[in-house]
């Protein structure tokens, strides 16, 4: 149905593609339609027209909501709190989606997302490592060849993400061994992703991505595409639209394979697919043994 109206946009390249888009259908509709360019506001105006862009009342439903979440996450199940939080990340990029001129609300409610997903990490993440204050050191791939590597059991997605890494790029003869106690690791494997390890956290850095530089590998735009992806799920911050559906995905492996081996197996696809799809968005490095 063709309604009258004014519709107001920021004069953004894509507001207008999307208002020409719109005015090109209700003329074929028989309608009228104009796009125009307002280039000065009277400053009463400006401050109405501003208003009806405010979203700190969104952000602040979202912050409540987070509140809670962490009040409340003791007593969830793991499916659930991903849930909740998976639809608190969505709520707050369709917020983002339509916020033209973010504010300290959009701040507040970003900080309040990461606090959740801490929570989350705590809650059902124990052991997760603690990063250190170290220099990532330099490796030559030659020198970890056919070797067993070790990790906490029941994999996340730091652990699945460091682990399809090391296979497909540094060591494609790798063994892993899943540990029930990180104290366990023996001397002769190579840990990563628990305190102690070869490779961990360093300052702001998941083990993913203290692989990656370990191993020279950060300058492929599509690892660092989906590093991003994992510091957001593993430790939060950054946003990565394919996210929330990787977490989803990695929840559903989780619960319908029976060892950790199955799971990375089933992962393995997912990162491939992953890493082949971000590669055609602009990375140029190709993946050895895929």
């Amino acid at each position: 149905m063709l309604r009258d109206g004014v519709y107001v946009a920021p004069a953004l390249d894509q507001m207008r593609v999307g208002f020409e888009e719109q005015a090109a259908e209700i003329i074929a509709s028989g309608g009228s339609a104009f796009v125009l360019d307002v280039p000065e506001f009277s400053e009463q105006d400006r401050v109405a027209v501003d208003a009806l862009f405010d979203r700190t009342a969104l952000y602040q439903k979202l912050v409540k909501t987070a509140d809670d979440f962490m009040q409340n996450v003791d007593a969830m199940s793991e499916v659930e709190a991903r849930r909740i939080l998976r639809q608190m990340s969505r709520d707050f990029a369709l917020i983002e989606a339509t916020d033209f001129f973010p504010a300290r609300a959009r701040q507040v409610a970003s900080a309040a997302l990461t606090d959740a997903e801490k929570a989350l990490a705590a809650r059902f993440s124990p052991e997760e490592p603690s990063p250190i204050h170290a220099v990532i050191s330099r490796c030559n791939a030659t020198d970890y060849q056919g070797c067993t590597w070790a990790t906490r059991h029941h994999l996340w997605v730091d652990r699945v993400a460091s682990a399809w890494l090391i296979k497909r790029f540094i060591d494609q003869q790798a063994r892993f061994l899943w540990l029930e106690r990180a104290a366990d690791c023996p001397p002769s494997a190579i840990g990563f992703d628990f305190d102690g390890a070869k490779f961990t956290h360093i300052e702001d850095y998941i083990t993913f991505e203290v692989l990656l530089r370990s191993f020279g590998l950060e300058k492929d735009g599509a690892l660092n595409r989906i590093a991003t992806l994992v510091h957001q799920l593993d430790v939060g911050g950054g946003r990565v639209a394919e996210a929330a559906g990787f977490e989803a995905i990695l929840s559903g492996a989780r619960e319908r394979c029976a060892d950790d081996d199955t799971l990375l197996a089933e992962m393995n696809g997912t990162l491939d697919n992953l890493y082949l799809a971000f590669s055609k968005a602009g990375a140029t490095t190709r993946m050895e043994g895929s």
